[in-house]
Order: structure tokens, then sequence, then C-alpha cells
């Protein structure tokens, strides 16, 4: 990967929508070989995907938790616990942690009454679930903006 391919992934990740003309320019290359290069980075798996990013106010999802979970520590139990997590839509983030806790998930729901509904409802019943703790988010201070894509 080289300079201009940084680049690309730069100016994808500030813009996603970009025609390839625009990308192009951005970039200084003409059309056709920034093309091959955007296409060899999603074939190479650099570029995973291309997503819209959602207002969740808009959507009825404006109340985010963070949740840390612990989780008996043998393997049934796990990957029990990761399988359903993959069945919940308000679960839009989970992660794996080394320590404690075992798990940190990013829930989004509408409001605290709904989150409750899945706290009691789901995860506490997961198999596994040996502790849950919430910290609701007050205020989203930075973003997600992409990766550094450093020369």
């Amino acid at each position: 990967m080289d300079a201009i391919d940084r680049e690309i992934l730069r100016e994808l990740q500030r813009d996603g929508r970009l025609s390839n003309q625009e990308l192009a320019q951005r970039v200084g290359l003409t059309p056709s070989p920034c093309m091959r290069r955007v296409r060899q980075l999603e074939q190479d798996g650099v570029i995973r995907g291309y997503r819209a990013v959602i207002d969740p106010v808009a959507v009825d999802r404006g109340f985010e938790v963070l949740v840390s979970v612990e989780v008996r520590r043998d393997r049934d139990a796990v990957e029990a616990f990761e399988a359903a997590l993959q069945e919940l839509p308000d679960v839009i983030e989970a992660y794996r942690l080394f320590g404690s806790p075992g798990c940190l998930l990013r829930i989004a729901v509408a409001d605290l009454r709904s989150y409750e509904r899945l706290w009691i409802e789901k995860l506490t019943a997961l198999s596994g679930v040996t502790e849950v703790n919430s910290q609701i988010i007050m205020k989203r201070i930075k973003e997600p903006q992409g990766l550094p894509v450093d020369d």
C-alpha cells in the first residue's frame, strides 16, 4: 500500500459517496487508475464496505448504553453468548475483552423503558451471563471518524 492508496482511504472515509471522478481528482490520479486502486483495495479486504451514517434520534435509537457483561469462562458459554448477541439488533457493537469485564456492548434503543425491557428479557437471560452493568451515555463527545491512515 503506497501513499496514494492511503490518501484514497482517507478520502473515502470522509465521504464514501465520492464519485470516482472526484476521488481521482482529490488524490491526483486520472479516473481509470483510481478505480483500479479502489477495486484492488476492496478485493484485498482493506475496504470492507460502505455505509450511511444515520442520526440515531431520527430512527428512534437515541438512547445509548454501554454495557459490561461477565460470562462464565468456559468455551461453550462464551460461544453461546456470542451467537445470541448476533440475534439482538439493539446491540450495535460487541467486543470480547481481556480481563474484566469479559464483554463490552454498545446498545441503541428508544428510551430507558426500552432498555429496561431489553435488560430484563434478553441480556440477563442469555446463557452463561453472570453479571450485567450499564453505563448510560450522557453525551457523545466525539463521533466515529474512521481509522487514522498514516503514511
